[in-house]
């Protein structure tokens, strides 16, 4: 770094994936980032929620962050989806594609994606 000219522009880059991450948004969404989530693919997960959810503008009402272990590492990586006055939504085996798919359906057009779901494994 050379000058406060670069730092001030490292964090506007950086701003929108702060606000995500810190939130205050009517949406919440939780990725699970435990041991056993990072290894099945969560991180690639996380970061398709963070860049979508900022390209498609719902910055203003989606939250992103991640938490420890959700409990239920067989359908890892596992996403949580939270909305006021409704049932959380809990996402599960996801990945990039899936994860761009939830924001496009689930978050901007408010359609819950059934065959993505804890429900949808369970027999």
């Amino acid at each position: 770094m050379k000058s406060l000219a670069e730092l001030q522009k490292i964090k506007e880059k950086m701003k929108d994936k702060v606000v995500l991450r810190e939130g205050t948004g009517d949406i919440r969404v939780v990725v699970g980032m435990a041991t056993c989530g990072i290894a099945a693919g969560a991180r690639p997960v996380l970061n398709e929620f963070v860049k979508d959810v900022s390209e498609e503008g719902l910055s203003d009402k989606v939250t992103v962050s991640q938490t420890g272990c959700i409990g239920i590492c067989q359908y890892e990586p596992v996403v949580e989806v939270f909305e006021a006055g409704k049932d959380k939504v809990t996402y599960v085996k996801m990945n990039s594609d899936k994860a761009k798919e939830v924001v496009e359906r689930h978050l901007k057009g408010g359609k819950v994606i059934e065959e993505y779901t804890i429900g949808a494994y369970q027999v």
